[in-house]
């Protein structure tokens, strides 16, 4: 079930939040340094992590599933969102180059068919990254932010997942040491929590952050005819006329020989 879009707004307002979109939105800058040219989506509750794409990509747009709720963004500038259904996103195929999922995985209703819409939108060579909540990290057992609701992973669950959906995971990182508390010292040290963390091995992370590459397969080749069909057709009158056909035709590869009928000189017809 999706947390309602106007929590996840007020989350990100908030200085825990804010946390957060910094730390997470770094992870995700360093694993695409460059997007120009590149058509950018997210799906769920992305645009805290869109943002500081706005102006390198050559388009960009925020998909949020009509289970969450929708709010315009940005806010100074023409709109860039649209409500969609999680099995059926309004891109057309192989239309977008790097995806971001954020609060959608671990929500999701329909986690098999959003990962078919993924497929389906990425472009051959396209990229997407999937944040969701660590089942060994603290954020997972506070539901007081969004990354405490829905279905925690491991990173043996999101392979396998991934996987099943014919996307390859290329990359991994991990995010959110600092504790989920709202206390100023905490939230002052959110950076060196981060850094003591990736030192510390990575197992209590806040989020898992894996990029997937689409995968693409060859198509079977058509069948081939195996065998010849022979056809025997019977003597036919014309005007009078024995018509006789020596009448062996062959089906190769679908194509079926004309044979000109041979006739005969000539004769009575036998009654």
């Amino acid at each position: 079930m999706y947390p309602d879009v106007v929590d996840l707004r007020r989350f990100y307002t908030q200085p825990l939040g804010r946390v957060a979109r910094r730390l997470i939105g770094h992870q995700i800058r360093g694993v695409w340094p460059n997007v120009s040219g590149m058509t950018l989506a997210g799906f769920g509750y992305a645009t805290p992590y869109l943002q500081p794409f706005l102006g390198e990509a050559t388009r960009v747009v925020a998909l949020m599933p009509a289970q969450q709720g929708v709010v315009r963004w940005p806010n100074d500038e023409a709109g860039l969102t649209s409500l969609a259904d999680e099995t059926h996103f309004p891109l057309p195929d192989e239309s977008v180059d790097r995806l971001i999922l954020v609060h959608s995985v671990e929500n999701s209703d329909a986690l098999q068919g959003l990962l078919r819409q993924v497929w389906r939108v990425l472009a051959p060579g396209g990229r997407v990254i999937i944040v969701v909540p660590n089942r060994a990290g603290f954020w997972a057992r506070r539901d007081k932010t969004p990354f405490g609701h829905g279905r925690p992973y491991t990173r043996t669950q999101l392979t396998a997942m991934l996987k099943g959906a014919m996307l390859s995971p290329t990359l991994w990182r991990t995010s959110l040491y600092v504790p989920p508390i709202e206390i100023r010292p905490f939230i002052r040290s959110a950076v060196a929590w981060e850094r003591l963390g990736h030192l510390a091995g990575q197992r209590f992370a806040g989020v898992l952050l894996v990029e997937a590459a689409k995968q693409v397969y060859a198509m079977p080749p058509p069948l081939a005819v195996e065998k010849e069909v022979r056809r025997r057709l019977a003597p036919v009158s014309v005007r009078g006329v024995v018509a006789t056909q020596n009448v062996t035709e062959c089906v190769q590869s679908g194509t079926m020989q004309k044979i000109t009928p041979n006739i005969s000189s000539k004769r009575p017809l036998v009654p």
